[in-house]
């Protein structure tokens, strides 16, 4: 299999601090007050030369900073790495390299700094501008808090900001859910992540589930954000991601085309295509652990057969494009034909795909967890 086989490949970067567990969140996170960052950013050198000879000679499309709270960790402790990256040539100037960013750990010198890196695209995670939404998220920052991270970032050069924002939350209207969409908007904001809220296991909303709003609540909140952000000019590329045209994640759209990606730090996730079919890797989540080395190496092993068409659907489908069959069949190593025949038939014949290509039509995105789960 030579290079020009290959998908393109980028880079995630678990950082797994942060200063208060979100009672919604499921993700790899973990409250402390001092974290080693000094100690964490060698070992991702270290993750990053273990797993260099799955790259060949492939650069990083894109790196992604997620968390956590990645926005915690000091530049210099991130120094390292993108010495490493730079002098094997893994990136440059053309690469999209996002951190997340909360606002409730605002610190200039560091915002200075993750540019000074090379940063170029922040994640910032509002969740909500109104100060009743934010107290029921257990968030740390206030509406201004939000405000003010967003205009620092821009007036500190960040060519690419993104606004994650949820809807759909405890005791939310439609008319709040769209302030809170305006007042991104307001501010010049070129790429959203918006989405419903959801109890997932093992959070404290699971435990104590909370008061969410009515289907038809739901429905309104919706329809009227999804008119509001056209008309504001971004285009829905993803699920739950919008953005002006040419302002989309490189990154995301990695993922959801089922692109190849490193995973560094502790609970990371990687997937790479091998001449011998996709690979996945992961690693322990527990970050004292990850910091022993005892268990910090990566866990290889094959993507099962009868996973990988599932998984790259489970993805492409998100997109609004979709997949192309050719890009399935470059993906998977499968017949794209025989796929669609084995298991989407029924969705042809209800008319939720487009022929001769992995995209819901405009039915088939109004009920794509149908279509969904017809891969389960």
């Amino acid at each position: 299999m030579t290079t020009q086989d290959l998908p393109p490949v980028g880079l995630y970067v678990h950082i797994p601090w942060c200063v208060r567990k979100c009672p919604y969140c499921d993700f790899n996170s973990h409250e402390d007050r001092n974290p080693p960052f000094t100690a964490y950013g060698q070992h991702l050198c270290d993750d990053l030369t273990a797993d260099a000879h799955f790259l060949g000679n492939r650069r990083f499309q894109s790196v992604f900073f997620g968390g956590g709270t990645p926005s915690l960790m000091p530049p210099d402790a991130l120094a390292p790495l993108f010495d490493r990256l730079h002098q094997n040539h893994w990136i440059d100037d053309s690469t999209e390299i996002t951190l997340e960013a909360n606002p409730g750990t605002l610190d200039l010198g560091h915002f200075a700094g993750y540019r000074a890196l090379g940063v170029n695209r922040l994640s910032i995670g509002v969740q909500t501008f109104h100060a009743d939404g934010l107290a029921r998220l257990g968030r740390i920052h206030s509406g201004t808090d939000a405000i003010q991270t967003i205009e620092s970032a821009q007036a500190l050069g960040f060519p690419r900001i993104n606004v994650d924002l949820m809807h759909s939350l405890p005791g939310q209207t439609a008319s709040d859910a769209v302030r809170d969409l305006e007042t991104a908007l307001g501010l010049g904001v070129q790429h959203l992540s918006w989405y419903q809220l959801t109890i997932e296991p093992n959070t404290v909303f699971h435990k104590h589930p909370p008061t969410l709003p009515s289907e038809s609540d739901l429905e309104q909140i919706d329809e009227i954000g999804h008119e509001t952000l056209a008309i504001a000019g971004l285009r829905q590329y993803e699920v739950s991601a919008f953005a002006v045209p040419g302002h989309e994640a490189r990154h995301n759209v990695l993922y959801w085309e089922f692109g190849d990606y490193l995973g560094l730090g502790a609970g990371a996730h990687g997937k790479i295509t091998t001449q011998h079919g996709p690979m996945r890797s992961t690693r322990t989540r527990i970050p004292h652990h990850y910091l022993s080395r005892a268990c910090a190496d990566a866990h290889w092993q094959p993507i099962e057969a009868r996973l990988i068409g599932f998984e790259c659907l489970l993805n492409g489908l998100r997109l609004r494009r979709g997949l192309s069959a050719e890009d399935f069949e470059t993906r998977t190593g499968l017949n794209a034909h025989d796929f669609r025949h084995q298991y989407l038939t029924r969705a042809d014949t209800l008319g939720l795909l487009e022929p001769g290509r992995f995209q819901a039509t405009e039915l088939g995105w109004r009920h794509l967890n149908t279509v969904l789960e017809m891969l389960i």
